[in-house]
């Protein structure tokens, strides 16, 4: 059967750096943070379950669905180590797919992933999710960037025309009320996150208008933690270069040891 999951290849190289997008998004939104990576790696960017070129996907709509997608979409690729690199809910599908097959994830970075705390601006992501002109997705894009952002006209048309696609928005809309229900998100426990022995980076805007930054306290202690002075939650568009060399310097540490209860544990 074949995979209605998209994902747009760019690049040769011996790695292969898979990245998933955030909620509303698509795989053309990495392309400023693929740029600089490309030339010396191969890059995977999906089209996450109903968004995209992926809308068809069936059961679209939660990060677990995405996570076994992707990981399926991987292995018929007979790809057998990634980088892996998710945004907002792309984080959360990141993060499940690091703890469904943590020997296939040789790095892991995380950029204001979702499910790292109850916290959620409901109201903000169900208007992002009905935008539908470049006026209303710009609109938004201000409202969830840092107060330095760069224009988004680019990114605000390829939003544009992708929602074009008949059912994309509908889709939209039932995503983000499942997702934002009472205003509260899904949590993964942090005594899941504490299994994870790749390198792991966490990256979070100190004026994140979607999840508060604090959501990244008190993560296991090998986690690395990056906080971007006046940015807000679009850190792909806000800051192209800045996650690029991120990815790059989090690919090249070493993964620490499990504690040997934790390892026992996982075997």
């Amino acid at each position: 059967m074949i995979s209605s999951l998209h994902a747009a290849e760019q690049g040769a190289g011996s790695k292969t750096i898979v990245l998933l997008h955030g909620f509303g998004g698509c795989s053309d939104v990495w392309r400023d943070v693929i740029a600089p990576l490309s030339p010396s790696a191969r890059t995977l960017a999906y089209d996450l379950p109903g968004h995209g070129l992926s809308l068809d996907f069936p059961d679209a709509g939660p990060a677990k669905v995405a996570a076994r997608a992707v990981l399926a979409d991987l292995a018929a690729r007979r790809v057998k180590r990634i980088h892996l690199v998710g945004h907002s809910m792309g984080g959360a599908v990141a993060t499940l797919m690091a703890l469904a097959e943590p020997e296939k994830v040789a790095s892991l970075t995380l950029l204001a992933p979702g499910g790292f705390g109850p916290e959620i601006n409901g109201p903000l992501l169900r208007r992002y999710a009905g935008a539908q002109s470049p006026s209303e997705i710009l609109a938004c894009l201000a409202a969830m960037s840092g107060p330095r952002a760069r224009p988004f006209d680019h990114i605000a048309d390829t939003l544009c025309e992708m929602r074009k696609r008949p059912g994309q928005s509908e889709k939209l809309v039932e995503i983000a009320a499942a997702m934002t229900r009472d205003d509260r998100q899904g949590v993964i426990p942090r005594e899941q996150l504490d299994r994870l022995a790749m390198p792991v980076m966490v990256v979070w805007g100190s004026d994140d208008a979607v999840l508060p930054f604090t959501q990244a306290d008190d993560l296991p202690v090998r986690f690395h933690v990056h906080h971007v002075l006046e940015a807000g939650h679009m850190l792909i568009e806000e800051a192209p270069d800045l996650i690029a060399s991120i990815i790059r310097r989090n690919m090249n540490r070493r993964a620490r040891p499990l504690r040997p209860k934790l390892a026992a544990a996982a075997s």
